[in-house]
């Protein structure tokens, strides 16, 4: 009987025992649970890296009853892990330290893809003092845990020293890795955001210093302008810096002779029509025309060897020296002699090809020079177009002391001095033909009949035509010169 009692006793000792231990442990399951639900909650809250960093470390830290936690996110291109959020009172200095992939416990789980639990960090050989001692913080006991994101490791979570002077225990390694198995996809997220907010930043950024320069480039646009010459009058004029090309850029000028009151005179026997188009919002051609006393009228049209804003501010020399030493009685050849030696003091890589005259507007009497331009051409009124033949010199700023030489000509009632750039000459087509000179001759042929003013806008219409929709890959200048 007693025997029996004591079996009795001892089984409901047993079942309360195990009625307990299951108890306890559906609670602790219960707990992890909720824990887990906790960070889930954290994770899911934000979607920017560095907030959601802070809340896995937090809660981390919290439930591990860790003394510090931080995250080490792996950057594949260069093989390193570092410390995008560490917390504790050394947090900021852990930020600073880079680690390569193998080094220490945390490069070890990286390399390897798996986790540890360290109960004496000194002791291990995986060991590296190299974050201890920028900070000054030691290390008894530590987990360290592997974040996946679709196969491969994206980071390490580690926790450092348990409060209390304990260990971490097995239970405490799982647990750390069921928080960072769930973190792996909002951290993911995160990092895509983050580098989506990165990518928007540096579009807006481009975005504002494309319009800054588009406006910068309207502004310069608006006061190139203003230096178009309108007229030939008995001063000098601006250069011709840039014209819009929408306005297909055609310019006249008819020499007259102002009177005192203010009143138009007889026309000089001469007219000039020019028209600039530069391949890019302004360019390196240019062409400038003005009189020199009562008769004669002074031209130029050159081509810098570069494009764009360098071409430009390069050409703006060019034009500031003609117009400070081009005056009565200074020679084309002598013109160039100068501003060439000018130049070549500035040690610039660019050079420019010019062509530049002066025409007795009475006698037709022509003196130019040319420094390796395209050969200009007469249309005569009598019929026929004849190549202007003079000494080739070379470009502007090539040698210092290149002379050049000075050429002469007639130019009778009715004939048409054509001055052009290389934009001419090759212009190509879709299939990179070149329109080339055989084209233009015939093409000038075919305007003689019309006037000068009109010539010079047919013969872009003309050169566009051949291009047939193809870019315009250089600046396009036409100067044209008829003697009345």
């Amino acid at each position: 009987m007693n025997a029996l009692l004591y079996a009795l006793l001892t089984l409901t000792i047993a079942g309360w025992a195990w009625s307990e231990w299951r108890r306890r442990r559906l609670g602790a399951e219960l707990r992890r649970t909720m824990q887990l639900f906790e960070v889930s909650l954290d994770m899911n809250s934000t979607i920017h890296k560095k907030d959601l960093l802070q809340r896995i470390m937090d809660t981390s830290a919290r439930i591990m009853q860790a003394e510090a936690s931080s995250i080490i996110l792996v950057d594949p291109d260069k093989c390193e892990l570092y410390f995008e959020l560490a917390t504790g009172s050394k947090g900021e200095e852990v930020r600073e330290v880079r680690l390569k992939m193998g080094e220490g416990v945390a490069g070890w789980v990286a390399a390897n893809g798996r986790p540890v639990k360290i109960d004496d960090a000194a002791g291990d050989p995986r060991w590296s003092s190299k974050v201890a001692n920028r900070v000054n913080y030691a290390t008894r006991n530590m987990l360290c845990v592997p974040v996946y994101s679709k196969g491969a490791v994206i980071g390490v979570l580690q926790v450092i020293n348990k409060k209390g002077g304990k260990p971490f225990t097995d239970r405490d390694l799982r647990l750390l890795e069921s928080i960072a198995s769930p973190t792996a996809v909002s951290l993911d997220n995160a990092m895509l955001y983050d580098a989506l907010q990165q990518s928007i930043e540096a579009l807006k950024t481009t975005r504002a210093a494309k319009e800054r320069m588009e406006s910068e480039l309207m502004l310069a646009q608006r006061i190139q302008s203003g230096f178009v010459p309108k007229e030939l009058l008995p001063v000098k004029s601006a250069a011709f810096l840039w014209q819009e090309s929408e306005a297909a850029g055609v310019d006249a000028g008819s020499v007259a002779r102002a009177g005192e009151d203010g009143s138009r005179e007889a026309p000089y026997p001469a007219e000039v029509n020019a028209t600039l188009r530069p391949a890019r919002e302004v360019g390196g051609d240019f062409y400038d025309y003005f009189l020199l006393g009562e008769n004669e009228l002074f031209f130029a049209l050159g081509d810098v060897s570069d494009k764009g804003i360098p071409a430009a501010l390069y050409m703006a020399m060019i034009v500031t020296l003609i117009k400070g030493r081009m005056s009565s009685g200074v020679s084309p050849g002598e013109l160039l002699t100068a501003v060439n030696r000018e130049l070549y003091k500035d040690d610039s890589t660019m050079f420019a090809t010019i062509f530049c005259g002066v025409l007795d507007m009475r006698t037709g009497k022509l003196i130019f020079s040319d420094g390796g331009h395209c050969t200009p051409y007469v249309l005569r009124e009598g019929g026929g177009i004849d190549p202007l033949a003079a000494q080739k010199c070379l470009p502007l700023g090539v040698m210092d002391d290149t002379l050049y030489a000075n050429n002469a000509e007639v130019l009778l009632p009715g004939d048409r001095l054509v001055l052009y750039s290389d934009g001419i000459t090759e212009a190509e087509d879709a299939e990179k033909r070149q329109y080339g000179t055989s084209r233009l001759l015939a093409a000038l042929e075919g305007m003689r009949d019309y006037a000068s003013k009109q010539m010079v806008g047919l013969l872009l219409d003309e050169v566009d035509r051949f291009a047939n929709g193809a870019m315009q890959s250089d600046d396009i200048a036409v100067l044209l010169i008829e003697k009345k």
